[in-house]
């Protein structure tokens, strides 16, 4: 936990009939500018209740306790070297399957009852916010009823207190580049594992609540309420260059074969393709994210209200905009390519009305209401050999 000193902004207090509550501390706007720019998360706001979706719709609501515990995943989990923000990202899911963000005591350990909880759960001798079982290694009842030790278990690692078994997710060969979902199963092993996708939206929602936003990479990022205004819209490829290989919402998935839901619309298009900005606006974050490959997204103001834009799946060569840039409506971007969770060349598309990391809608139908135009073809002369139509 080499980085966790400078960045730690919740004190986790014993108080009487309350149990584990973590307590904002304020910092300095120096010391937090420099925990932003090192890639962490800074939790600065623990309300009292938040909503929100699921994947499938389910709505969920989260009272202060539970945002509490969220709070301690993302602050412990940020102070971790080699967590980031996919990495606390995938714990939120985990810990919003198994509990809902509960610490959980258990009747199978009878001590367990009489410790601080939120909650009494019974699957087989499972305890706290991970479920973690401590038949299976995971550690001693008195340590598992901790939050904070939890997470450091989650987290697993060289340092981790379980290492080197039961394997944390640091533990997990490749989970940067793993769907969120299948990562948190790597570390939970349930016997549902198509569970945690499902709380991928409501865990961004978390995020967002909870920390300052942060971003990606060493520029220095513009004030969010300097994005600026525009109205136009243009198709994020130009004519010619691309064919829709897969649109938003539930489908097959290509990889695993299994139902899942599809966040973003896909267009196959040759490598190397010319990625052009929807819209005017801000880069809030370009480089590596989990199954994505590398993504960039922008935030705009269009109409008075915030959205974003997302592209995913270039080749880290392929990106030509940082993190606090300024782009135009049409300005090439980035090149199509095939990283992460991809079949094939192709472009992932993603609106989210709100902000970076708010759950997306349907691109094709946001492009057509607002009226997107197709540009012609940039000047590169590339052309789109279109066989195979990746998703």
């Amino acid at each position: 936990m080499k980085k966790l000193a400078i960045c730690l902004v919740v004190a986790v207090l014993t108080l009487p009939f309350a149990g584990l509550l973590a307590v904002p501390i304020l910092l300095s706007p120096a010391a937090l500018a420099a925990c932003q720019m090192s890639g962490q998360l800074v939790v600065s706001n623990v309300p009292g209740e938040l909503i929100a979706a699921r994947s499938d719709g389910v709505s969920v609501t989260l009272g202060r306790a539970q945002l509490t515990h969220a709070a301690t995943i993302i602050t412990v989990g940020s102070g971790i070297e080699g967590v980031g923000r996919q990495g606390v990202l995938i714990a939120l899911m985990a810990a919003l399957t198994e509990s809902t963000l509960r610490m959980l005591a258990n009747p199978a350990h009878p001590e367990s009852l009489d410790m601080p909880n939120d909650g009494v759960g019974s699957d087989h001798d499972s305890l706290g916010l991970f479920q973690m079982r401590p038949s299976s290694g995971w550690g001693t009842v008195a340590k598992l009823m901790d939050p904070k030790y939890q997470v450091r278990a989650f987290f697993g690692g060289a340092e981790g207190p379980n290492y080197p078994s039961p394997a944390g997710l640091l533990d997990i060969a490749g989970w940067q580049t793993t769907d969120p979902g299948s990562a948190a199963q790597s570390v939970e092993r349930s016997a549902y594992p198509d569970r945690y996708q499902e709380y991928q939206p409501v865990a961004e929602a978390i995020i967002t609540a909870l920390t300052k936003p942060t971003f990606h990479g060493e520029s220095s990022a513009a004030p969010l309420d300097t994005v600026p205004e525009t109205s136009r819209v243009v198709l994020p490829l130009a004519k010619g260059t691309w064919v829709r290989s897969s649109g938003y919402g539930w489908r097959t998935d290509p990889m695993s074969g299994e139902r899942a839901f599809h966040a973003g619309t896909d267009y196959a298009a040759a490598e190397g393709t010319p990625i052009l900005a929807v819209a005017n606006g801000i880069v809030t974050w370009a480089g590596p994210y989990g199954g994505y490959g590398q993504l960039i997204i922008i935030e705009h103001t269009i109409a008075g209200a915030r959205v974003a834009s997302a592209y995913g799946h270039m080749w880290p060569t392929g990106i030509y905009v940082a993190v606090g840039e300024r782009v135009s409506a049409g300005q090439h971007i980035a090149d199509v390519g095939s990283s992460g969770k991809s079949t094939g060349s192709h472009l992932h598309f993603e609106i989210r009305p709100g902000g970076s990391f708010e759950p997306s809608v349907d691109a094709e139908q946001w492009l057509a209401e607002h009226g997107a135009a197709g540009l012609d073809a940039a000047a590169s002369g590339r052309s789109a050999c279109l066989a195979g139509a990746p998703r």
